[in-house]
């Protein structure tokens, strides 16, 4: 993420795109980082392609990797596995991880609903990918208001 991404942003937003990229960029075997709305859409992203503008040239590439796929994994797995706790009554879910040969997804609530999802390697050591997650939901969550949830959802669409 590039301080042009940010410009015209309100301080809350450019605190949470900066809190983002250095998950991104602090956390060893992060490959990307996506913040989700309750209702499934992308908020934030680590994917550069995700905040700028599409040109001629370049296509949007398949879903292997994107933000925008994390962003509708993550959507899912924290619809599934919120309606798992209600049928369990388990109370809140607050972290889930998905294991995979090549790779492990991490998703976090955040607050009203919203989620944290990141996309890590295989090796990454996973008390430490959610220590950092943790982090960053204790800063984001009461800065994510309606109001800039709506301003990053905006930024995001005026990007396109």
């Amino acid at each position: 993420m590039t301080a042009t991404g940010t410009f015209g942003l309100s301080s809350e937003a450019r605190n949470l795109h900066w809190l983002l990229s250095n998950l991104v960029e602090e956390v060893p075997g992060v490959r990307s980082v996506a913040v989700v709305s309750s209702d499934g859409l992308l908020l934030l992203s680590s994917d550069p392609a995700q905040n700028t503008a599409p040109t001629a040239a370049r296509r949007p590439e398949g879903p292997k990797g994107s933000s925008a796929d994390l962003a509708t994994i993550v959507s899912g797995i924290g619809s599934l596995t919120l309606g798992a706790a209600r049928l369990m009554e388990g109370g809140a879910v607050k972290q889930t991880m998905v294991a995979m040969d090549e790779g492990s997804v991490f998703v976090m609530n955040i607050s009203d609903g919203s989620l944290l999802g990141v996309h890590a390697t295989p090796d990454c050591d996973m008390s430490v990918v959610a220590y950092h997650m943790a982090l960053f939901v204790g800063r984001a969550g009461h800065v994510l208001t309606p109001e800039l949830r709506s301003e990053l959802r905006q930024s995001l669409e005026d990007a396109r």
